[in-house]
């Protein structure tokens, strides 16, 4: 861990309750090059109707349109929950260097957990990943979500039924 991984998780953090905000899956990712934030973004699937629109993809084109270029070198994506498939051939096509998250996703988690593409050797580009950086934080935001979520669905069921 870097002495500033738990300040840009927190932006992360940040990110991800915009999207809770707008009811969408609280993921949220910033990307940081030289100390200074360069893409951020949070998941916009819902509200996008767009499959894409999770949140590191959309730091990343963020980074990539400030930057000027695709190749994301010497940054560091930080997000909330472990990269899915997609998100993690995105990241070695941009050449992130290092990938810091928080949760791990038993369901898609692509940096570890069910395979790791971050590091995949036959990949022209490897990913160095941290995870754990602010866990029980991260954790909390998805579980909160998803429990208000449950019941608002058990209140419409109640109400329906009578």
């Amino acid at each position: 861990m870097i002495p500033d991984d738990e300040q840009y998780m927190l932006l992360a953090l940040e990110e991800a309750r915009k999207a809770a905000e707008l009811g969408e899956v609280p993921i949220g990712a910033v990307i940081v090059r030289k100390g200074e934030v360069i893409g951020r973004g949070y998941n916009l699937r819902e509200s996008t109707k767009d499959p894409t629109a999770h949140a590191e993809m959309i730091a990343i084109k963020e980074a990539s349109e400030i930057l000027g270029g695709w190749r994301l070198l010497d940054s560091t994506l930080y997000v909330t929950l472990e990269p899915c498939p997609m998100c993690a051939g995105a990241i070695v096509q941009s050449r992130i260097e290092r990938v810091v998250y928080g949760v791990s996703d038993p369901k898609a988690g692509c940096a570890g957990t069910l395979m790791n593409l971050l590091q995949e050797e036959r990949f022209n580009h490897q990913v160095e990943v941290d995870s754990g950086i602010l866990q029980e934080s991260c954790s909390h935001v998805l579980k909160d979500f998803f429990r208000e979520l449950r019941n608002k669905k058990k209140a419409v069921r109640k109400e329906l039924e009578t």
